[in-house]
């Protein structure tokens, strides 16, 4: 068994998208028009063929847009990715615009921020420390 798709939950896939791709770097992999949505999935430029993340519309999901709320209202990150460095990665984000919910921290080995993603979701950048 292996993790080969995860998703995101988005307001506005093409709002999404840019913001995945143009600040956080990801490449468009996926778009296949389904109506008004499509299904769009991103993935790390570092691994082409590796696990897409699908910025899934939450438009129809009163249920979806209930937890987002909630998680991000209690600080709480809807994912996680891993970088190298999280302190370079924060100075980069920051530099384009991106706003951060919790600046660089450690703790039990992992160094971490969290920032807000502007599609209704906190996400955490970590690095493993030991």
């Amino acid at each position: 068994m292996k993790i080969s798709l995860t998703s995101v939950s988005v307001g506005n896939q093409k709002a999404a998208l840019a913001f995945y791709t143009e600040k956080l770097g990801f490449v468009k992999k996926t778009d296949i028009p389904m109506g008004d949505v499509s299904w769009l999935t991103v993935v790390s430029p570092e691994s082409l063929d590796g696990p897409e993340l699908v910025l899934e519309p939450n438009a129809e999901y009163p249920a979806m847009k209930a937890l987002k709320k909630a998680l991000f209202e209690d600080g709480i990150p809807f994912t996680a990715f891993e970088v190298d460095n999280v302190d370079a990665e924060f100075v980069r984000l920051r530099d384009l615009g991106v706003t951060f919910t919790q600046n660089p921290a450690e703790s039990a080995g992992v160094r971490y921020a969290v920032f807000d993603d502007t599609c209704g979701n906190l996400i955490q950048i970590y690095q493993q420390t030991d």
